[in-house]
């Protein structure tokens, strides 16, 4: 199957979100899976909506994703250009030559006469789409309404027949004669849409499976009346591609993620210090599975893998509480070199480390990441957990104080025992430490763990949850412990 041909082909306009990713995925791990080629396309012919920030946001997208295409921006290809604002006269030659071969016609209705005949349409009983009302007209009547100074629309002329397809992940799917009225090709300023510029390149690129959202399911039957409009009239070869439309994602409540829900935007997951590898993995999930209950993969695995068979076409739920376990999973498959790596960029946003880091920040935060490896879900949370290492004083967070700093369980005599016996201990190994705070306040002081410790974390960390006491005790050292635990006591 190396002739298998995929595209993605997102329009630059906001932020990429999740939904579109999943999209992208499919399409890459079909595209590996099969020895095909995986082509990037942009749909940039909207001038009033697209921006070349979402442009350069896509493309940072799926290079962070590691999603990488064979053709397409950057990369180049036997069929470019591959952002369609830079192939117009592609796009003005089909139109001529649909408008020639009586496959399209202009229309030259306002928008106020649709809305009107589509009411009417409704009141009656009737589909409200467009009704054919320039059709057959005369020369005499489009004389009259350039006369008039009206403009017009380009609509393609559907054909009164029924159209199936056998859906790649949903089966035999038909829609009946009249079921899809004639659509626009071209706005009456010339612009092209999507009914047009999608199809066109389609063809033109040797596009042969078509793997998009279920949103898009029922422009099919259109496309594929374009398509063999143009096989008729020589301007494709075919064949027809293949289509398969990918379930819904769904948001909170039930409802279709849009891309106007925080939560799907692909930077807040960037923000919050997601892996690429942990999200794509999440990402796969939904509406997919590799069988025999395997949940956690890598992208190549993935695609290995992959089978449009596999895909489910219900909806999928996104589920924010599984991708970041998910997620915890993937930093906890690092290897310590390579998920300090990672988290320095964070800290260094967070101003917890220099820019650059110093190497001496390096080494003690390759130090601490085994000690909180375990307890991270997102790189972001590492920086309230790690600050206390790389600050010469801290600040207690007020509410951790408020639940430890009590009558009965973090009194005075807490840390000044704990003060009295680290001052003692030698030498400041992990093993030290914790045998002297065991001696003077379990021991000593028969107080239970939690209630022991509880108020030297706070002292040392500023924070009740935190990297495992002793050993941090041991990597802040002993001049700066002592000094901590001192300030507290005079709080």
């Amino acid at each position: 199957m190396s002739d298998v041909r995929v595209r993605f082909c997102p329009s630059p306009t906001g932020n990429p979100h999740v939904g579109l990713i999943r999209t992208a995925l499919f399409n890459w791990a079909f595209a590996r899976h099969t020895g095909g080629t995986f082509v990037f396309r942009i749909e940039d012919t909207d001038s009033s909506r697209d921006s070349e920030e979402s442009y350069e946001a896509l493309l940072a997208a799926l290079r962070w994703l590691g999603l990488d295409w064979d053709e397409g921006p950057e990369v180049g290809g036997p069929y470019g250009p591959y952002r369609q604002s830079q192939r117009r006269a592609d796009y003005t030659g089909m139109v001529e030559q649909l408008l020639a071969s009586g496959h399209a016609y202009e229309c030259y209705c306002s928008t106020e006469e649709l809305e009107v005949r589509r009411e009417q349409a409704m009141a009656q009983g009737r589909p409200p789409g467009y009704d054919g009302h320039c059709r057959d007209l005369s020369a005499e009547q489009v004389q009259a309404h350039v006369s008039e100074g009206r403009g017009a629309v380009v609509r393609f002329r559907m054909p009164d027949q029924d159209y199936t397809w056998d859906d790649l992940i949903r089966g035999e799917i038909t829609f009946g004669a009249g079921q899809i009225p004639d659509y626009v090709l071209q706005r009456a300023n010339g612009e092209p849409l999507y009914t047009l510029v999608n199809p066109t390149d389609d063809a033109a690129m040797g596009i042969t499976h078509v793997l998009r959202g279920e949103d898009l399911l029922s422009s099919t039957p259109r496309q594929i009346a374009l398509y063999e409009a143009m096989i008729e009239i020589g301007a494709f070869a075919g064949p027809v591609p293949r289509f398969g439309h990918l379930p819904y994602v769904m948001g909170q409540g039930n409802k279709k993620l849009s891309k106007r829900d925080p939560s799907a935007s692909l930077q807040l997951y960037r923000d919050e210090g997601y892996l690429p590898e942990g999200l794509l993995n999440y990402l796969a999930l939904l509406g997919w599975s590799p069988g025999g209950d395997v949940e956690f993969f890598s992208k190549e695995q993935m695609a290995e893998a992959f089978t449009l068979d596999r895909v489910n076409p219900n909806p999928a739920r996104f589920d924010p509480k599984k991708c970041v376990a998910i997620n915890g999973d993937w930093i906890r498959h690092l290897g310590t070199a390579e998920l300090t790596e990672r988290l320095v960029p964070y800290l260094v946003r967070d101003g917890v480390l220099s820019d650059p880091p110093s190497p001496s920040q390096i080494e003690r935060l390759g130090a601490v990441v085994p000690l909180i490896s375990e307890r991270l879900e997102t790189l972001a949370q590492a920086s309230d957990m790690v600050r206390f290492l790389f600050v010469d004083q801290i600040t207690v967070d007020p509410d951790d104080a408020a639940k430890i700093l009590v009558e009965g369980q973090a009194s005075d005599a807490v840390l000044a025992a704990a003060q009295e016996a680290l001052s003692a201990t030698s030498p400041w190994t992990t093993e030290a430490i914790e045998s002297a705070l065991r001696a003077a306040l379990i021991d000593g002081m028969g107080l239970k763990p939690k209630v022991a410790f509880g108020p030297v974390r706070l002292a040392v960390t500023g924070r009740r949850v935190s990297p495992p006491l002793f050993e941090s005790l041991e990597l802040l050292g002993k001049e700066a412990g002592l000094a901590r635990i001192a300030a507290l006591r005079g709080a």
